[in-house]
């Protein structure tokens, strides 16, 4: 009897059962153009970057000698093969500055320019993707960089992650495209609930950060949907929102500029860091 619960267990354990580093700390970072990376990469954004710092590559890229599935040096771009520079690489080059020598710090990064929140949602998707088609023909081209389902994609490339080390969080740049939505907090936490149930991670044990939009003061067309933004812990727990008061942006009211990103990569890290002393 004994022996037949052992071999249950081990069978539910399943993919959680493999040889994972606890110090390989992982995030999963998700979102439209911002996140993705719309800023210009200058030198200084693809010089010391410390090994420590790695992206799990979501796609095959050739021109950047990258393999989808397998693990590189956080040099950007760390999204597709041809997006620019994300939030995601100073938020990693932060963290790796104040995490010990024996820890290291991995990214899953799928993020689609001028994407709805829905495009995530692994119900919806295929119903926005359709109905975009004839508006937003670039942004299908996108998707389809991720086999059609950017959400499936993420998965698959999450599950490969934990292999090699344990999910530690989500960051979240979105909302460009649902400005004024005020479900957008419910499709948040759904999608954020999917992710941890699909990936056999407890129910709202990690958290996820989600970004401010360009703020009013710096021209921000979508500074609006920052207030609901505001909303969103009081819908996920774990959720933290990162300021972007003050950060420069580019002329179309849309996009950080280089040195906003930079900014604002940082103070993701700064927001997790301050969250986890709590």
């Amino acid at each position: 009897m004994k022996k037949l619960f052992l071999i249950i267990s081990l069978f539910i354990l399943g993919e959680n059962a493999f040889a994972q580093d606890p110090n390989f700390h992982i995030y999963l970072c998700i979102g439209q153009s911002n996140m993705e990376g719309a800023a210009r990469i200058e030198a200084q954004d693809t010089v010391n970057i410390d090994s420590r710092f790695k992206v799990l590559e979501a796609l095959d890229c050739s021109k950047l000698n990258r393999q989808k599935g397998q693990w590189y040096t956080g040099k950007p771009p760390l999204c597709r093969c041809d997006t620019r520079l994300s939030p995601a690489d100073y938020f990693g080059r932060t963290m790796i500055q104040n995490m010990p020598q024996n820890q290291s710090l991995g990214l899953v990064h799928v993020a689609v320019a001028g994407s709805k929140i829905e495009i995530f949602d692994k119900i919806k998707y295929k119903a926005y993707l359709d109905s975009s088609a004839k508006e937003r023909p670039w942004m299908i081209n996108m998707a389809n960089s991720y086999g059609g389902n950017p959400y499936e994609r993420l998965i698959e490339m999450a599950k490969i992650a934990q292999k090699s080390g344990v999910i530690k969080g989500i960051l979240l740049h979105q909302g460009e495209s649902n400005t004024g939505d005020k479900t957008w907090p419910a499709q948040v936490k759904k999608i954020y609930d999917d992710i941890l149930a699909d990936l056999n991670i407890a129910p709202n044990s990690i958290p996820l950060l989600s970004g401010e939009l360009v703020a009013a003061e710096q021209g921000g067309k979508c500074a609006s949907h920052n207030a609901i933004i505001a909303t969103l812990p009081q819908t996920i727990p774990k959720a933290v929102v990162v300021s972007s008061a003050g950060l420069t942006a580019a002329k179309d009211g849309l996009h950080f500029d280089s040195a906003g990103v930079r900014e604002f990569g940082k103070r993701y890290a700064e927001a997790l860091m301050q969250y986890s002393k709590k």
